[in-house]
């Protein structure tokens, strides 16, 4: 054996917020389970800047925003965090970007943003604010600068702004990364793949829209990044359907309309007036809900913090696997989820507004945690604790605000959305609601605890496919990831110009041939048909291996060394479109190994480990996190080997020569 062991040499295909997690987590776990004398290089590959990479890079309209408070994000572990390896805190954007002000603390390594426009931002921004993409871009370059410069001197990062085609090699030896710009592959001890999210290629619908308008010289645009998305096709004055009422429609509102020279006039009662540029085209809106994402709070809790998990936690995920039977997502884990979220919104009422409330705290969850959330005693409970309907929880009146209504005229339902809209901001930016903040922070509780279930294989595949995948991702994002207030009030400005119309809910697009238009009609108002001459569908693309637009996955899906996931039943199979991994360290499943892959891993969302977000909230215990420093730990022991020895997969127990 030799007295100085070669190099481990670790491959991250992405650079952007993920990597930047995982390489934080290996920094902070290094000392712990890195050899110091040996040498450990690092190669991250991605043709955008590592930390932000593509979708938060800072090129791209100083007009697009986050949908969160500047005070709301973090990319570090804190005193919430359940991992093995060291809690190592680190400020939040407005704690980060308070040091430009003089209002905090300087953060090593400290340096300026380059852009004027973006450190004049960071130097005013307020905790509650929400940031530029282009600031989030700022603080994410920062983490990964301060990553690198945490790392031990033996471990060294080398960026190439290049894109992987390829990884080769067998599960027992070095594996080979190839590159689009060079002709000698990257050669690796393992591989993570990190890419992100990621684009794919129309799906069949979509497909014949864009012939369709092809044939007769419309615009189409598919499902795309806003940032990325070509719209000088788009004439003034020209009618656009959209489909999709989420944030990808306001991206594409805000660069229509704003990006097109249009301004906002503030009145004296405090309503915004749009003045259009000319430039515009018209633009009109439907979904299946038909109506717009929930604004996001832009207030604190006025109350203590509720103590989550509570009803759905790990103990309620145990006694579900332990029924050992097949689970529906409604009838068994919907009922827990449901009072999880419940107990938020109540706790929060009860301890900050107890004014409008007819019990005690202790009586009423005392008689709450011993009821089942359907049951007619809980009605009945809170009924009597809760005097105004307005401060109760309604999930059905919540998820489908336009079932059952239907109006006589397109003029109606504009009347009638606007005040919908209008009373939705108006309640989130006022902290007499804030019960609606204690039930958000319950629902991302939920949200990290449901993919253990997933994971578990105990869900029915319908279940999977039409509630997880489904009904519970919309529903989650219809309440939890909407778009800032001042957005929403921009929309109204632009409905009562004009420029803005709503089509209503469960919109139907087809395409008439004799005059070469895209049509959109709503049973919400019945016998009415819209005519345009483009349609965007205005939502992100969905994971799709068959379709991916990356070339690594598309060559190792080809070559069968990837499997989409798929979860069948005697009753239903589900193709989930996202990359299988195992459980528990991200390796990929490799049909051909009928294992998983023991040199390559795969995270975050192209994968069905379901731990989407690469930050999060303070002191929510991210489930990404929680991935991060696990798999970062596995990294480090199997990389720690010297040369010569054989060492145990962390997975799997399988033998991994390193």
């Amino acid at each position: 054996m030799s007295s100085t062991p070669s190099p481990a040499v670790l491959v991250v295909v992405g650079a952007g917020p993920r990597a930047t997690g995982l390489l934080e987590r290996i920094a902070a776990n290094a000392p712990e389970l890195w050899e110091e004398a040996r040498e450990l290089r690092i190669h991250l590959v991605d043709p955008h800047p590592p930390g932000p990479g593509r979708i938060w890079r800072h090129e791209q309209s100083a007009l697009l925003r986050m949908n969160s408070m500047a005070e709301d994000v973090t990319m570090f572990t804190d005193e919430s965090s359940t991992i093995d390896g060291p809690v190592q805190p680190g400020p939040s954007l407005a704690e980060w970007a308070a040091q430009f002000s003089g209002q905090g603390p300087r953060h090593a390594p400290y340096a300026e943003p380059t852009d004027p426009d973006v450190l004049t931002e960071l130097r005013s921004l307020d905790g509650s604010d929400f940031p530029t993409r282009r600031a989030q871009s700022a603080y994410l370059d920062w983490v990964f600068r301060r990553a690198l410069a945490q790392l031990p001197p033996t471990v060294t990062v080398e960026w190439h702004p290049t894109t992987a085609t390829a990884v080769t090699g067998p599960p027992d030896g070095p594996q080979q990364v190839h590159l689009a710009d060079r002709a000698t592959p990257l050669t690796a001890d393992l591989v993570v793949l990190a890419q992100g999210h990621l684009g794919s290629a129309p799906a069949d619908e979509c497909r014949d829209h864009a012939a369709f308008a092809r044939r007769h010289g419309r615009f189409h645009l598919p499902p795309e990044f806003s940032a990325d998305a070509d719209l000088s096709g788009l004439r003034p004055g020209e009618h656009v359907i959209l489909r999709g009422f989420g944030l990808a429609f306001i991206d594409l509102m805000t660069l229509l309309t704003e990006g097109r020279g249009g301004s906002y006039r503030t009145e004296s009662d405090g309503t915004l007036t749009y003045l259009p540029s000319g430039r515009e085209p018209v633009l009109h809106v439907g979904s299946r809900r038909g109506v717009p994402y929930h604004s996001k709070t832009r207030y604190r809790l006025q109350g203590p913090r509720p103590p989550l998990p509570r009803h759905f936690g790990p103990d309620a995920v145990d006694a579900l696997l332990a029924e050992g039977r097949p689970l529906d997502l409604r009838r068994d884990v919907w009922p827990l989820m449901a009072k999880e979220i419940g107990f938020g919104h109540y706790h929060e009422l009860f301890h900050a507004h107890p004014e409008r409330t007819a019990l005690p705290w202790a009586d009423f969850v005392a008689a709450y945690d011993r009821q089942g959330w359907y049951d007619a005693d809980t009605a009945a409970l809170v009924a009597r604790a809760v005097p105004d309907s307005a401060d109760r929880l309604d999930f059905e009146v919540l998820d489908r605000p336009l079932d059952g209504l239907a109006f006589p005229t397109p003029e109606a339902f504009q009347d009638h959305l606007r005040d919908h809209i209008a009373r939705d901001v108006a309640r989130r930016e006022d902290p007499q609601f804030s019960a609606d903040l204690g039930a958000f922070l319950a629902l991302l509780s939920v949200y990290g605890q449901l993919p253990r279930l997933v994971t578990a294989g105990r869900l029915t595949a319908r279940s999977v496919a039409e509630g997880v995948d489904g009904w519970w991702h919309g529903f989650f994002s219809f309440l939890a990831s909407g778009p800032p207030g001042f957005r929403l009030r921009q929309l109204l400005a632009l409905s009562q110009a004009g420029i803005v119309h709503f089509v209503g809910a469960g919109i139907r697009i087809d395409t008439e041939e004799s005059t070469g238009t895209f049509t959109a009609t709503s049973p919400t108002v019945p016998g009415y048909a819209l005519h345009a001459t483009a349609l965007i569908e205005a939502y992100l693309p969905g994971p799709c291996l068959d379709r991916t637009e990356d070339p690594l996955l598309r060559e190792l899906h080809r070559a069968g060394a990837l499997t989409e996931e798929v979860i069948a039943d005697p009753t239903h199979t589900h193709r989930s479109g996202l990359l299988a991994v195992s459980p528990a360290h991200g390796h990929v499943l490799d049909p051909s190994l009928d294992s998983p892959h023991p040199r390559r891993i795969a995270l975050g969302a192209p994968t069905n480990s379901r731990a989407v977000a690469a930050f999060a909230r303070p002191r929510t215990d991210a489930p990404a996190f929680r991935q991060n420093d696990a798999v970062a730990r596995a990294l480090l022991r199997a990389l720690s080997a010297s040369e010569a020895e054989t060492v145990t997969s962390p997975l799997d127990g399988r033998p991994l020569r390193v």
